[in-house]
């Protein structure tokens, strides 16, 4: 009987959302039509695929498809989602696995550790998750030592080939400590990587964003340049979320504008001017969003393909306590907010959104960290409308 129940509430949910995300998120009635009709030559339902792998790593924070241009003959191709763990099966803070995931099937594979490899130690991958199209994959980690918000630790960016290869650590030395969330720039050989931290370079809770200036090729990356370019977040331990501070992050390379997912301060911001400033520390930018009604510790940060701003409430025990259930919020750049809509009726499940528009089949794709999954919807070609590669414009 309860199983039952629940896969009617399961399906239920799943046609609220299919409808809103429709409504919302590609624009118009026709699309939404367009989407319902391919549902009747292909699967109707979106698919929902478990992200634990089998040393039972739970809590997905980031999510990042690979884009088009990646070299080929790589253990991952184009189109491939990844799916990094913050959580091994018993301890916060200490997953150590990226898995793959077919989004056309939903088969399920694993990119790190590589086949072979040993097992690595704690690393806690979180928000922090792109991939460059020359052939580099990027995940931040903040592990804990013993897995209680009181042992969080600065970890590094992790830079790997094409093939789950550990190829260089970004830390101190490059303004990197405890990454929780970023954004790529990608130029082909040269990028910027913008990376929100939760440390200093001594350890101290500290809120910062950085900037780094880099060459890349499939076999490596240099570090050019390196720059605080925003300041002053709030960064702090956190009791359900082991930490809260700056996190998702939105680049606009068209305006140089960086949208900023403050958890810490429960606010959106806009950081103008990104990309080029030569001197560092500018503050947290402009406020653009912060109706404590509406955000719940925002987490996950991209653009929507009508421009918007889609953000992931995280829901972390460091603001009172919300009945809300686990929702994703949509607002304009401007900070009008628009809708949002629930994933799981718990809290604290909604951590990373994206959005793939490129391909015979565009993406939408949400984690619900309650039950470890992900949720991914198939539509048909160019139902979100134009988009780029990596969202981040």
């Amino acid at each position: 009987m309860r199983t039952t129940s629940r896969l009617c509430l399961a399906i239920g949910l799943s046609l609220c959302i299919a409808t809103i995300a429709s409504i919302v998120l590609f624009g118009h009635l026709g699309t939404v039509r367009t989407a319902f009709a391919d549902g009747f030559f292909g699967p109707f339902l979106p698919l929902q695929v478990s992200t634990v792998p089998s040393n039972g790593d739970t809590t997905p924070y980031g999510l990042a498809f690979v884009p088009k241009g990646f070299p080929e003959g790589a253990a991952i191709s184009k189109g491939t989602l990844l799916v990094s763990n913050f959580n091994s099966s018993s301890t916060p803070g200490q997953g150590t696995t990226i898995i793959t995931v077919n989004p056309k099937t939903g088969q399920p594979g694993l990119f790190f550790p590589p086949a072979g490899a040993p097992t690595p130690p704690p690393i806690g991958f979180t928000n922090a998750l792109t991939i460059a199209r020359v052939g580099l994959v990027f995940a931040g980690s903040l592990p804990t030592s013993d897995g209680t918000f009181a042992t969080a630790m600065p970890g590094p960016l992790d830079v790997f080939d094409g093939n789950g290869n550990l190829l260089k650590q970004l830390s101190s030395n490059e303004l990197v400590d405890g990454p929780w969330g970023m954004a790529l720039n990608d130029r082909g050989n040269t990028a910027q990587l913008f990376v929100a931290n939760i440390f200093d370079t001594m350890g101290r809770f500290a809120g910062s964003i950085t900037r780094l200036d880099v060459l890349m090729s499939s076999s490596g990356i240099t570090v050019l340049d390196k720059i605080t370019i925003a300041d002053s977040y709030t960064s702090a331990a956190d009791t359900a979320g082991t930490v809260v501070g700056p996190a998702g992050l939105a680049y606009d390379s068209f305006n140089d504008i960086l949208y900023v997912a403050a958890e810490g301060d429960n606010a959106i911001y806009a950081v103008k001017g990104a990309g080029h400033f030569t001197s560092e520390h500018h503050g947290k930018g402009q406020v653009i969003f912060d109706d404590q009604t509406v955000l719940h510790g925002p987490l996950g940060l991209i653009f929507a393909p009508n421009g918007n701003l889609i953000i992931a409430n995280a829901d972390p025990a460091h603001f009172p306590p919300t009945t809300d259930p686990s929702e994703i919020i949509e607002i304009t750049r401007s900070g009008t907010f628009v809708r949002k809509f629930s994933i799981d009726p718990n809290s604290g499940s909604a951590f990373a959104v994206l959005i793939n528009n490129k391909g015979p089949v565009s993406q939408f794709v949400y984690v619900d960290d309650f039950v470890s999954n992900c949720t991914i919807w198939n539509l048909p070609f160019n139902a979100f409308g134009e988009g780029d590669d990596n969202s981040q414009h």
